[in-house]
């Protein structure tokens, strides 16, 4: 690994490990990038967790107790231009009287070019051949995933905006349901049933 003592120029990801003691992030990071006998996770994804692990540190190092669900919800308030400004400003004001310099926090996160950099330069890591079938599963589960993903974090912001009395505080439940529709014949599949079967069986002459 690349270190100030070999006189190499240190990359963002180690500096920023150092800074907040995540050191065993760097194997964690490898690890779920090749995949380790298990799914492999995207760069994209990679950074975001690394990044809130940088936001957890940060926010117990202040002296403040934060939930991971809670770290999920701030990390997105944060970073995504969706969120309204007055709440990415209201928890900016939260986390700096809690003693957050949160501008510094967000200096040290990191891109999925970053993370590529780390991963291929200083651990020399690379991503190993992938079967067809393979590749077909791990999509699959990869969507599948995303879909869960996106139920949780509905069934927070609809628990979070009902109990700021933003909407009616109701017991709600979410459905996430990817479906594909056929271009050329109309079939409606669920994602996994048409990636198992390798996509649509019509011949291709019947367009809708």
């Amino acid at each position: 690994m690349t270190d100030d003592s070999s006189g190499g120029r240190r990359t963002k990801v180690e500096r920023v490990m150092d800074r907040y003691d995540l050191e065993e992030w760097g194997e964690r990071l490898e690890a779920e990038w090749v995949g380790d006998g298990t799914e492999r996770t995207s760069l994209r994804d990679l950074a975001t967790e690394f990044n809130q692990a940088v936001l957890r540190a940060a926010v117990r190092d202040a002296g403040s107790s934060v939930l991971d669900t809670d770290i999920d919800s701030l990390y997105r308030t944060l970073t995504n231009d969706d969120v309204s400004r007055s709440d990415a400003v209201r928890k900016r004001r939260e986390l700096e009287r809690s003693g957050v310099d949160i501008d510094d926090v967000q200096s040290d996160f990191v891109t999925h070019q970053t993370i590529y950099t780390y991963l291929t330069n200083v651990r020399d890591a690379s991503l190993p051949e992938e079967d067809p079938e393979d590749r077909i599963e791990r999509k699959k589960e990869t969507v599948q995933r995303l879909a869960g993903r996106t139920q949780v974090i509905t069934e927070s912001t609809l628990e979070e905006l009902g109990n700021a009395g933003e909407i009616t505080d109701r017991e709600y439940e979410v459905f996430v349901d990817v479906r594909t529709i056929c271009g050329n014949c109309g079939a409606d599949y669920p994602i996994a049933d048409l990636l198992d079967q390798g996509g649509c069986d019509c011949d291709g002459s019947d367009a809708v």
